[in-house]
């Protein structure tokens, strides 16, 4: 899964929820925390070719909440947003974030529903608190740039997506991103 595509997942046409029924809060464990940073560490190395394949099984990662409530809402949630009904979305990923305020991706989800729906700013919030909770959320880096970019602030963009480079510096379409603004940049400057 590209970044392109990552950002239609998590911007536009997103993943993730579940509902907790009681108070299950989701942690992230030490094996999948392990886990991630392997995939990270393959990422930083990984050819063209092979880097949507290793993203993909960091988004699959990031996508366990460790309870079937939760990925219950999670599920729902992307159902929602892949039917076009976000506003259902908003209200499953915020069950989910009610009931697992640990786990990244209901914020991330949200966020996404809130893009659908032009609701920038609670979007860019939620985006934010992916990124406390998981720094290295290139889906929620992705979308910050994309917002940062709509909004007028291309530099601000070029700057996110050159952190994102820094998690996948092998990945044609960042780069292809980061050349297309510092060429729209230097136009500006002339």
């Amino acid at each position: 899964m590209g970044i392109k595509k990552h950002l239609h997942n998590s911007i536009v046409a997103a993943l993730f929820i579940g509902v907790g029924f009681s108070s299950p809060v989701w942690a992230q464990t030490s094996t999948d925390s392990d886990r991630l940073d392997q995939l990270f560490e393959q990422l930083l190395e990984a050819e063209p070719d092979t880097s949507d394949r290793i993203e993909g099984q960091i988004v699959t990662e990031w996508s366990k909440s460790g309870s079937a409530a939760m990925d219950l809402l999670y599920r729902r949630g992307d159902d929602a947003l892949v039917a076009g009904s976000p506003e259902i979305a908003v209200e499953h990923f915020t069950a989910l974030v009610d009931h697992a305020p640990n786990f990244a991706e209901g914020y991330n989800g949200r966020a996404t529903a809130y893009y659908q729906m032009g609701l920038i700013g609670p979007a860019i919030d939620d985006l934010r608190q992916v990124l406390v909770l998981e720094p290295r959320h290139f889906g929620a880096m992705t979308g910050v740039a994309v917002v940062l970019e709509e909004i007028g602030r291309p530099k601000d963009a070029l700057e996110v997506w050159q952190k994102v480079e820094q998690l996948a510096p092998n990945n044609p379409e960042v780069v292809a991103m980061i050349e297309r603004l510092q060429v729209q940049l230097r136009g500006e400057a002339l």
